[in-house]
């Protein structure tokens, strides 16, 4: 169902996905009868109170064809106006009745316009290619119409085509020539489209039934619940492995370190697994089949044994085979948990000083029983960072896409002395004003939360709260993905830019009490010293430069079909790195010493240092050094203060973002220490 939330000065839009979830839905296999509760749900519980009618049979047709066919490749227009002819004005209907036959209809259409575009990419891979020629291609289609007819359709394929053989020609490292690659690409194609069954096309059908009543409403499977639960409580039963396809294989890529996989020793990063056996039943041959078919298949309960036939990564003879029988067991998803870094820096007058960085990836919670909390976590990392005595704190929420209502309201908590935190309006119009339920502060420090595009829904309550308290310095991008509420310059990346979002809406404002010292007082002096030193910050200057160069891309979207002209941007990308890896290089500044804090070595008295002065210069030198969203470094030298526990297993990282959001904790902390009447005049 879909609720709109306001957190004061901020408003958001929040779909709980839990089509799916309700008890009182039928099995999966009377596929009819959900498409029959799915109409009625939205119908009856959605915020916007639409009904089923023509006019919504069409978005819901059109977001249907857009799913199957995001970039208008295969269907043609002529196919989209015999199918909008046929089904655009009664899908209504058909829902509320529970007739699913027109998207099996589509879907079957969709499967054979795909196999005929593979036969036709294969009989053009036959033919001598021409890189010489002037033309070019649409970088991106989505906004494209689609082709008139399959004459026009063959011609822009050609053009596709031609881009990915001129793709792999250039290629510094070919794995193999570049129209059998091409080939094998658009063989795995068809076969993800034919291994869709009738369950997994009305899933497709059903979600864009949910997404033309707006872009966060969607329809869970039986299958896509079981990942929301695995992604909200952080933790799955199985075997404890990381899979990728590749040459039809599911491949071992890593092993999760205590999985029944990692501790039986048999299994090795490298091996494909050819069949999977349940139990003592008969192997199933998974060559060619759909990775996340295969994670199934592995999948299952607590204490169940699964078997696996696989190739040796060692295997001299491709024909040798091993069995590995597993227990699986439950598996702990700890890169996904909160963590926290503990950052010694020098000050102006050059005495250490220690900043908490906690990163949340995500507001998560185990909803079935409740064994996993972010608000727990947090108070943990908080916990030890205060032992630490830190100064102040950034909370990381970057790539933080949301999560737990539940959760964002009790951590927003930990930070605030009470209060009403976001407010939700329902479909019926009622508000409902959700408060902070611990009238206890986990942490009353100097507070900066730092936010960016890709940060959305639970992540802008947290940040838009603590904003309105006056409790915290919200940094980085001009806004947040807002759902529902923003724009920003590059639309491809926030609400705006996605279809049927819902119009901005506000609530009453509620009542609450600034925080006694806001920060407010500061932020004209925190954004002007932060403009300055950006200005004079050649890793800002490289930001915006490579911004402007996308923002170019997204507006000419063109690719060219010359070698000579990609050969020429390749060699332009290719010194724009060599010389900022030199000019990097070439400056000496001294990097701070960085602890890292998780949840297993939150009680421990030694921690890992992940960050040390000069180890980014050695990474320089050595060409290792990444430009990334965060620091994820470790090293090999000193131990002291905190006791550090070292490893040189990551690369670290440069990220303006963070060093600048430090610099901007660190002159909040010299403020908010200094006169209370701070000027806010310059």
């Amino acid at each position: 169902m879909n609720y709109r939330f306001r957190s004061f000065a901020a408003m958001a839009a929040i779909s709980l996905a839990g089509l799916a979830s309700t008890p009182a839905l039928p099995a999966k296999t009377d596929l009819d009868n959900v498409c029959v509760s799915v109409g009625r749900l939205l119908e009856e519980g959605h915020y916007t109170h639409k009904q089923l009618n023509d006019d919504l049979s069409g978005k819901i047709l059109r977001s249907y064809l857009e799913l199957l066919d995001f970039s208008h490749l295969f269907f043609t227009q002529e196919d989209v106006n015999a199918i909008t002819e046929k089904y655009g004005a009664s899908l209504d209907d058909d829902i509320l009745l529970g007739n699913l036959k027109p998207a099996y209809e589509i879907y079957d259409l969709y499967q054979k316009r795909v196999d005929e575009r593979v036969a036709k990419v294969k009989e053009f891979l036959k033919q001598q290619v021409d890189f010489k020629t002037d033309g070019t291609i649409d970088f991106r289609r989505e906004k494209s119409p689609w082709p008139k007819n399959a004459a026009e359709a063959d011609e822009l394929w050609r053009g596709r085509i031609t881009s990915e053989l001129l793709q792999e020609h250039l290629s510094e490292h070919p794995i193999e020539p570049g129209p059998q690659l091409v080939a094998r690409r658009y063989d795995r194609l068809a076969r993800n489209v034919h291994e869709s069954d009738r369950d997994e096309q009305a899933k497709f059908f059903l979600d864009a039934v949910a997404l033309a009543y707006d872009p966060h409403s969607e329809y869970l499977s039986e299958s896509d619940l079981k990942n929301f639960s695995i992604n909200m409580g952080l933790s799955l039963v199985g075997i404890g492995a990381m899979l990728r396809t590749e040459d039809g294989y599911a491949k071992i890529e890593s092993l999760v370190p205590g999985g029944p996989a990692q501790v039986d020793g048999r299994l090795k990063v490298g091996d494909r697994i050819t069949a999977v056996g349940q139990g003592t039943g008969d192997f199933v041959d998974v060559r060619d089949m759909r990775l996340d078919k295969v994670v199934e298949m592995i999948r299952g309960k607590k204490g169940s044994r699964v078997r696996l036939l696989v190739i040796p990564a060692d295997a001299a003879d491709p024909s040798k085979r091993k069995n590995v029988e597993l227990v699986r067991d439950e598996i702990k998803l700890k890169d996904q948990e909160a963590r926290a870094d503990i950052i010694i820096k020098k000050d102006e007058e050059g005495r250490p000083v220690k900043l908490g960085w906690i990163t949340l990836p995500s507001f998560y919670a185990d909803m079935d029983h409740h064994a996993k909390s972010t608000t727990k976590d947090v108070m943990a990392l908080l916990k030890r960072l205060k032992k630490e005595n830190i100064a102040g704190l950034v909370v990381d929420l970057r790539r933080n896409g949301g999560g737990s209502l539940e959760e964002v309201i009790s951590l927003t908590g930990l930070f605030l002395k009470s209060g009403p935190i976001v407010q939700t309006k329902g479909s019926n119009g009622n508000i409902v004003v959700s408060s902070d339920p611990d009238p206890g502060i986990a942490y009353s420090g100097a507070l900066v939360v730092l936010t960016s595009r890709q940060s959305a829904s639970a992540s802008e309550i947290f940040a838009a709260a603590l904003q309105d308290y006056g409790r915290a310095v919200v940094v980085g991008d001009q806004c947040t993905f807002g759902k529902g509420t923003v724009q920003t310059d590059l639309p491809e990346f926030a609400e705006g830019a996605l279809k049927n979002c819902l119009p901005y809406d506000e609530v009453p404002k509620a009542k609450y009490t600034k925080w006694n010292e806001p920060v407010s007082l500061y932020i004209d002096e925190l954004r002007r010293r932060s403009s300055e030193r950006a200005q004079n910050d050649p890793e800002f200057h490289y930001v915006m430069e490579d911004q402007e160069r996308l923002r170019h891309r997204l507006d000419d979207n063109r690719i060219s079909l010359n070698e000579d002209v990609r050969k020429k941007e390749l060699s332009e990308d290719k010194l724009r790195k060599e010389m900022r890896s030199k000019e990097r290089l070439a400056r000496n500044i001294e990097e701070p010493r960085v602890y890292r804090v998780t949840l297993d070595t939150v009680d421990k008295p030694n921690l890992q240092l992940i960050m040390y002065p000069g180890k980014l210069a050695q990474a320089r030198k050595a060409g290792s050094a990444k430009v990334a969203p965060e620091a994820a470094g470790d090293s090999d030298t000193e131990n002291d203060v905190l006791g550090g526990q070292d490893d040189d297993t990551k690369e670290p990282a440069i990220d303006p973002e963070r060093d600048e959001t430090v610099n901007i904790l660190s002159d909040l902390i010299r403020l908010e220490r200094g006169p209370k009447t701070a000027s806010t005049n310059h």
